[in-house]
C-alpha cells in the first residue's frame, strides 16, 4: 500500500511505526510527507506535521513548488471514501503555541502511537519541559512494552529512547530528587550501549551536580568523543573542569565555544548567556584580588554580557549582586539584583541566602521566612542519597529564626533539626534548637543543645571574636530555669568577663542570685540567702547607672530586700552602703502611696549612731523601706506597659503587707498604714488586670482582718478565675475558720488538700481546726505531715509541728527517745534563723534541749529570754511580759540545777517564786502558777540539798508537796531528801509519807521501791515480805516501763541477796523471773549472763537490746554499749565504744579482751 502510494492507513500505520530506526532521522523523510498528506487529521499526522516544521527538525525542508499562473482549481475528484480522509493543510509556517497545541491534540488523538510518544518526547525536551517529559516518556515505556507485546515485535531503538529522554528530564527535574532513578536508568543504557551519548551527557550531568567533577569530567569527554561538535557538551564539559579548581583552563574551553554559539534562537541564546557568565565566574576565581574584582571590565563585563544575550539568566544577576554588595558598596542594587535572580529561579541559593540576611537585619521576618520556604521547596537543599554533594542548611536555619520570633516554638524545633541533620556543627543551628526548646518548657533538651553548641565555640570564636556568648547566656537561662542557680549565676558571670556591658546579663544575673535566695530560704541555708541577696545588691548598685529605668532591676532589688525579712538573724549583713547608692537619687519616684503608708527616704538614708537596743530596729525597718521605695521605682519605671505596672503594684502591696506582718503584735491590733497601702496597692493592680487569680487572691489576703466580707468576695472572685489554686482556697479556709464556720473551713482545707496535696499550709488549717473541735490525736498527725512536705520558709508549719510535738512529749507516759526531739529542735533553729524576736519558739527550743540533754544550750537560751523579758517589762510594764519573765527564771533554774549551777539555780528559783506570786501583777492561769511555783520549790529545794542546806531544802519541799497535791513524783523527792536529812524523826516521816504515796497510788512504782529500799536498810522483815508481794505484782503489770520493770527485779534482787537462807539460789531464781517473764527485754539477759557467765545470755542480751533502740524502742545508746560490753568480744567492745564512747564499761571490756 505504501509503495503504490494508496491511502489505506492501517498499512501506512504499520510502515512508518513498526520501523523502529535508531535515530529519528532514520526515517524515510518523503513517507512522513505522504502519510501528513494522505491523513492529515490524524493524530500523527499532526505531531509528524509540529515536529518537522520544527527547529528541531532533522529533516530538510519540503522543495516550495511555483505558484499557479491562473485561477484554475485544484482537483476535487480524490475520494473521501478513504479512512483518515480529508483536505491536505500546505501551509508548514506556524507559530511556536499553535505548533505546540496541534502536537498535543496530535498525542490525544494517538494515544498507542510508539513514535508520536518519541517525536513529543524529543519535542518537550527541547522545551525544557521537563515535568511533561517525564510524565509522557513513563507512558511511553509502558505503552513499548504492551505493544512489543501485542503484536511481537520489540521496540529496542524506541526503548532507548524513550529512557534516554526520561533519564535526562529526571536529571533537571525536582534535581536531585530523581538523581538516583535517572543514574540507574543511564547506567542500564550503558549496559545495552556503551557509547550511549544521552546517557553519558547524563551521567556526567549528575555526578556535576552531586559534586563529584573527575567522574563527571570523565563522562562528558566520552560523550564529547562520540559528539566533537556538541557545543553544550564541550561547553559543560569546560565548566566542570573550571568548578573543580582549574579555572585557567576551563575559561580556555568556554571561550572556545564561544564563537561557535549562533544566537539564532532562543535556546542558542540561553546557551550564549550561560557560557559568557561561566567565563566571568573563571575570570573572578582566577584572580581574587580586590582590584581584579573590582575591574569593570573583568568578570563583571561577562556577567553583563550574560544579561544581554539572556536578559533572564538568574546566576549572572547573583553575581552582579555580589559585586555591587562587596566591591562597589552599592546596597539598593545589589538587593535588586538579588531579588531578580531569586524571582527568575529558586534554585539561586546564593541570592536568597544574602535577601534573607537583608531581611533579617531590617526586622522583616516574614519575608526571611518567605524566602527560606521556597529555597527549601526548591529541593536544592538536601543532596540526594550517596552524594557528596554538601547539604544546604542555611535556609532551615533561617525558618526556625523566623518561626521564633514568631514564638511558635513546635516548628522552628523541627527547622533547626532539619538544619542540624544536614550540618551538624552548625553552632548557631545548636543555639536556635536550644533556645525553642528553653521557650517551649524543654530545659533538659535544651541543656543538651546549648551543651552541643559549646563544641563548636572554638571554630566561631575563630571565624567571629565574640559570637559565642549567647549560647553560654541561654544555658545559664536554663540552669535558672531548672533551679541548678549555683551553675546559672557561674554561666552568667562567664559571659560578663567578656561583655561587661551586657545590661541584659546584669540583669538576669541579679534575678538569679535574688532567685538563689529564695530558693536558700526554702531549703533552710539562711545564710547563703543572705549572702546571694547581699551580692545582688551590690551588682545593682554597680550597673544601675546605665539603665535606671529597668523595671526587672527595681524588681529584683526589691525582693533582694525583702530576703532579709524572711532571715532577720542576718540582718546585720543587710548591705546599707549600696542600699543609699541606689536609692538616694530620683526620690520624686517614690511619691506612690506616700499619703498612706509614710514611707519615705529618711530611713534609709539616716545617718549617725544608734543605741544597741535601737540599731537592730532601725536596720529592720531600713530594710523595709528599702524594698519598699524599690518597688516604688519599679512603678515608675513601667509607666509604659500596663501588664508591667499592674505586677509593680502587685509587687509593691506584698512588701506593704510583708513589713505589716513584722510589726510588733502590740501594733496590729489596729489597721497599720501599711496594711491600708497594701489594699490600695492591690486595688490599683486589680483595676489595671482584672483578670489576674493572683491579685484577687492577695486582695483577700489583706483584708482578712478589716473587712472578712470583701476577703470572702476577693477569694471567691480568684476560684472563678482560677479554681485550681490550692493556696487561695486554703486562705478561703482560714477566713472561715477566723469566722467559726468549721464545715465551711473544712471543705475549702479539704478542696485545697485535693488540688495540691504538697501544699502544707492546707494541712496546718486542717490540724487547726482539728484542734479547735478538740481532736488533739488528727491535728498532731495533720501538723506532721505538713511539715513533712513543707519547706523551711514557712513559719507557721515550723511553730504548730514543734508545738504538736512538745505536747506528745509531755504526754508521752515512757521516756521519749533523744532521737525524737532532733527534729524539733532542727525546726525551732530555723524558727530562730528567720524570727531572733520569737521567744515563744525560743522557749519551746530550749525545753527540747533540756529533755535532749543539751543542758548548756538550754541554760544560754533561756539567759537570752529572761533578758529579753526583763528588757520588755521594764519598759512596757506588761502582765504578758511579767508572765513570761516568770516561766523562763523557773525553767532556766531547773536547767542551771542540771548543769551543776547550784546557786544561780537558787536564786532564779526564788526570782521565779517571787515573779509568779498572785499579788505581783502577772497574767499566768491558776494551772500555770501552780506548775510554776512547783517546779521552782522542788528546784531550789534541791539545789539547796546539793548545797548541802538540807534543812532549807525541807522548807522548799514542803510547799512543794502542798503545789503538787501530793503528785507521787514529788513525793519521791521529798522522802529522799528527808532520809538523806539523817534524824530519826525525818526518815520515820519519809516513811510515813511513802505509805500514804502508795495507798493513794498504789500503782506507782518508784515510792514502792523506796519503801522497800528503806525495809532493807531497817532490816524490817514485815515491811520486807509486803513489799516483795506488791514488787511481785507489778513486775506482770505491763502498764509498767522497761526501765521501771528493771529496777523493779534490782530491787527483788537486792531483797533475796540479803535473805538469811539460800541467797545466791534466790538471786539466781529473781533473775531466771525477769528472763521468763520478760524474755524481749535487755535487763534480765545481761544480769543472767553477769552472775553466770554464761556467753548465750550475753548474746541474747545484745540481740534484745538491737531490737529495742530506734525507731523499734525507747533503749538508749548507754544500755546498747552495756549488753555490747557484757559479751566479752572484742568485736562487740568496739561496737559498743562507737555506740557510747562515754561509757567506760565498754572500755574495760575492750582492754580486758586485748590483753586476754
Amino acid at each position: 500500500m505504501v509503495l503504490i502510494k494508496h491511502p489505506y492507513k492501517l498499512a501506512w500505520d504499520i510502515a512508518i511505526e513498526w520501523q523502529d530506526p535508531e535515530y529519528v532521522q532514520g526515517l524515510d523523510v518523503n513517507n512522513l510527507r505522504e502519510y501528513i498528506d494522505f491523513f492529515p487529521t490524524s493524530g500523527l499526522a499532526q505531531v509528524l506535521r509540529g515536529f518537522m516544521t520544527s527547529e528541531i527538525s532533522p529533516f530538510p525542508p519540503p522543495p516550495r513548488t511555483p505558484a499557479p499562473t491562473n485561477n484554475e482549481k485544484s482537483d476535487e475528484s480524490s475520494s473521501d471514501e478513504d479512512d483518515g480522509g480529508g483536505v491536505t493543510l500546505d501551509d508548514f509556517s506556524m507559530l511556536a503555541e499553535d505548533r505546540l497545541a496541534m502536537m498535543i491534540g496530535g498525542m490525544t488523538d494517538s494515544p498507542t502511537s510508539v513514535l508520536a510518544h518519541r517525536l513529543m518526547g524529543e519535542y518537550y525536551q527541547f522545551l525544557d519541559e521537563h515535568e511533561s517529559v517525564v510524565e509522557l516518556m513513563r507512558n511511553a515505556n509502558r505503552l513499548a512494552s504492551e505493544e512489543s507485546n501485542k503484536i511481537g515485535k520489540k521496540f529496542k531503538n524506541a526503548s532507548q529512547s524513550f529512557k534516554a529522554l526520561l533519564g535526562t528530564a529526571l536529571v533537571f527535574y525536582q534535581s536531585p530528587k530523581n538523581h538516583p532513578e535517572a543514574k540507574a536508568l543511564f547506567d542500564g543504557l550503558l549496559k545495552e550501549n556503551p557509547t550511549s551519548t544521552p546517557a553519558l551527557i547524563g551521567i556526567g550531568l549528575i555526578y556535576e551536580e552531586e559534586d563529584d567533577f573527575v567522574a563527571a569530567i570523565d563522562f562528558l569527554e566520552r560523550a564529547l568523543q562520540r559528539d566533537p561538535t556538541n557545543i553544550r557538551v564541550k561547553a559543560e564539559a569546560a565548566w566542570v573542569k573550571a568548578i573543580n579548581g582549574d579555572y585557567i583552563r576551563g575559561r580556555e574551553e568556554l571561550e572556545e565555544c564561544l564563537p561557535r554559539i549562533e544566537a539564532k534562537d532562543m535556546k542558542s541564546r540561553d546557551l550564549l548567556a550561560q557560557t559568557q557568565y561561566r567565563v566571568g565566574v573563571c575570570l573572578w576565581n582566577i584572580d581574587t584580588s580586590k582590584s581584579a574584582r573590582k575591574d569593570r571590565k573583568g568578570a563583571y563585563s561577562y556577567f553583563l554580557a550574560s544579561l544581554k544575550s539572556n536578559l533572564n539568566f538568574a546566576p549572572a544577576y547573583t553575581s552582579l549582586g555580589i559585586f555591587y554588595a562587596d566591591y562597589s558598596n552599592d546596597k539598593k542594587r545589589s538587593r535588586k539584583c538579588f531579588q531578580k535572580a531569586f524571582e527568575l529561579s529558586s534554585s539561586e541559593v546564593e541570592a536568597a541566602e544574602r535577601l534573607a540576611r537583608i531581611f533579617a537585619g531590617q526586622g522583616e521576618w516574614e519575608l526571611v521566612e518567605s524566602v527560606a520556604q521556597r529555597v527549601v521547596n526548591s529541593g536544592k537543599v538536601r543532596p540526594a542519597p550517596g552524594s557528596k554533594k554538601k547539604g544546604i542548611s542555611w535556609p532551615f536555619a533561617a525558618l526556625g529564626t523566623a518561626e521564633l520570633n514568631k514564638q511558635d516554638y513546635s516548628k522552628s524545633i523541627v527547622s533547626f533539626q532539619s538544619a542540624l541533620r544536614i550540618t551538624p556543627s552548625d553552632y548557631h543551628s545548636w543555639v536556635g534548637l536550644g533556645e525553642s526548646y528553653h521557650n517551649s518548657g524543654r530545659y533538659i533538651a535544651a541543656t543538651k543543645a546549648f551543651n552541643h553548641a559549646e563544641q563548636f565555640e572554638s571554630e566561631i570564636e575563630q571565624r567571629q571574636d565574640g559570637e559565642t556568648w549567647f549560647a553560654k547566656h541561654m544555658l545559664a537561662n536554663v540552669k535558672r530555669e531548672l533551679g541548678s542557680f549555683d551553675d546559672a549565676i557561674e554561666g552568667y558571670k562567664s559571659v560578663l568577663q567578656n561583655r561587661p556591658a551586657e545590661f541584659g546579663v546584669s540583669i538576669a544575673l541579679i534575678q538569679t542570685l535574688v532567685d538563689s535566695a529564695w530558693d536558700s530560704i526554702e531549703k533552710g541555708l539562711f545564710g547563703q540567702a543572705a549572702q546571694r541577696a547581699t551580692e545582688a545588691i551590690e551588682i545593682a548598685s554597680q550597673v544601675f547607672e546605665s539603665r535606671a529605668d529597668a523595671f526587672n532591676l527595681w524588681r529584683a532589688v526589691g525582693d533582694a530586700c525583702a530576703v532579709y525579712s524572711w532571715v532577720w538573724g542576718r540582718i546585720d549583713e543587710f548591705p546599707d552602703v549600696n542600699i543609699k547608692k541606689l536609692l538616694e537619687e530620683w526620690t520624686t519616684t517614690y511619691d506612690v502611696f506616700t499619703d498612706v503608708d509614710g514611707v519615705s527616704v529618711d530611713v534609709v538614708l539616716a545617718k549617725g549612731l544608734f543605741s544597741a537596743d535601737e540599731e537592730d530596729g532601725v536596720r529592720r525597718t531600713r530594710c523595709l523601706h528599702a524594698a519598699i521605695l524599690a518597688h516604688k521605682r519599679a512603678i515608675h519605671a513601667s509607666s509604659h506597659d500596663t501588664h508591667a505596672q499592674a505586677v509593680a503594684y502587685y509587687n509593691l502591696g506584698w512588701i506593704e503587707h510583708r513589713a505589716h506582718v513584722c510589726l510588733a503584735p502590740s501594733l496590729k491590733k489596729k489597721s497599720t498604714r501599711y496594711q491600708k497601702a497594701a489594699v490600695r496597692c492591690f486595688k490599683r493592680a486589680i483595676e489595671l488586670e482584672a483578670g489576674n487569680s493572683e491579685f484577687w487572691n492577695a486582695l483577700g489576703i489583706v483584708t482578712s482582718d478589716l473587712n472578712p466580707k470583701v476577703a470572702q468576695h476577693s477569694f471567691v472572685r480568684s476560684l472563678y478565675l482560677n479554681e485550681r489554686s490550692a493556696q487561695t482556697w486554703t486562705n478561703l479556709g482560714s477566713l472561715y475558720l477566723q469566722q467559726n464556720d468549721h464545715q465551711l473551713a473544712n471543705d475549702a482545707f479539704t478542696r485545697a488538700q485535693a488540688t495540691d496535696p504538697d501544699y502544707s499550709h492546707a494541712w496546718i488549717g486542717q490540724g487547726l481546726l482539728a484542734l479547735m473541735l478538740g481532736d488533739v490525736k488528727e491535728a498532731n498527725l495533720l501538723f506532721t505531715h505538713a511539715m513533712e512536705i513543707s519547706g523551711s520558709s514557712s513559719l507557721i508549719t515550723h511553730r504548730q509541728y514543734s508545738q504538736s510535738t512538745f505536747d506528745q512529749v509531755l504526754a508521752a507516759k515512757n521516756v521519749t527517745n533523744v532521737a525524737d526531739l532532733v527534729q524539733p529542735l532542727f525546726v525551732l533553729n530555723r524558727v530562730q534563723s528567720m524570727a531572733p524576736d520569737d521567744l515563744v519558739s525560743k522557749h519551746l527550743s530550749s525545753l527540747f534541749s533540756e529533755r535532749a540533754r543539751d543542758i548548756s544550750s538550754a541554760v544560754t537560751t533561756l539567759t537570752t529570754i529572761c533578758g529579753a523579758a526583763e528588757a520588755d517589762y521594764e519598759v512596757t510594764e506588761s502582765p504578758e511580759s511579767l508572765s513570761r519573765f516568770a516561766l523562763a527564771k523557773a525553767d532556766l533554774a531547773r536547767s542551771q540545777l542540771a548543769n551543776e549551777q547550784y546557786e544561780e539555780a537558787v536564786e532564779s528559783g526564788d526570782l521565779a517564786l517571787q515573779l509568779c506570786d498572785e499579788d505581783s501583777g502577772n497574767e499566768l492561769s491558776a494551772e500555770d502558777r501552780q506548775k510554776c511555783r512547783l517546779s521552782a520549790h522542788l528546784t531550789v529545794g534541791l539545789a539547796h540539798y546539793y548545797l548541802k542546806n538540807l534543812d532549807t531544802a525541807l522548807e522548799y519541799f514542803e510547799p512543794a508537796l502542798k503545789e503538787s497535791k501530793g503528785n507521787p513524783d514529788a513525793v519521791c523527792v521529798l522522802a529522799q531528801v528527808l532520809w538523806a536529812h539523817g534524824t530519826e524523826s525525818s526518815r520515820s516521816k519519809a516513811q510515813d509519807i511513802l505509805y500514804e504515796c502508795v495507798e493513794s497510788h498504789p500503782n506507782h512504782v518508784q515510792s514502792v521501791l523506796l519503801l522497800g529500799i528503806i525495809a532493807l536498810f531497817n532490816s524490817d522483815t514485815e515491811g520486807i515480805e509486803a513489799v516483795t508481794a506488791e514488787l511481785q505484782t507489778l513486775r506482770t503489770d505491763k502498764l509498767i516501763t522497761d526501765a521501771e520493770q528493771a529496777r523493779v527485779g534490782e530491787v527483788l534482787r537486792s531483797i533475796a541477796a540479803f535473805s538469811e537462807e539460800d541467797s545466791e539460789i534466790r538471786v539466781m531464781s529473781e533473775v531466771q523471773k525477769d528472763v521468763i517473764l520478760h524474755p524481749g527485754s535487755t535487763h534480765g539477759w545481761s544480769r543472767l549472763a553477769n552472775i553466770t557467765g554464761d556467753v548465750k545470755a550475753a548474746e541474747m542480751a545484745v540481740l534484745t537490746a538491737k531490737k529495742s533502740i530506734f525507731p523499734r524502742g525507747v533503749l538508749g545508746a548507754e544500755e546498747l554499749s552495756t549488753a555490747y560490753a557484757g559479751t566479752g568480744k572484742v568485736g562487740d567492745a568496739q561496737r559498743g565504744i562507737m555506740v557510747a564512747p562515754w561509757k567506760k564499761d565498754a572500755w574495760d571490756a575492750f582492754s580486758n579482751g586485748i590483753s586476754a
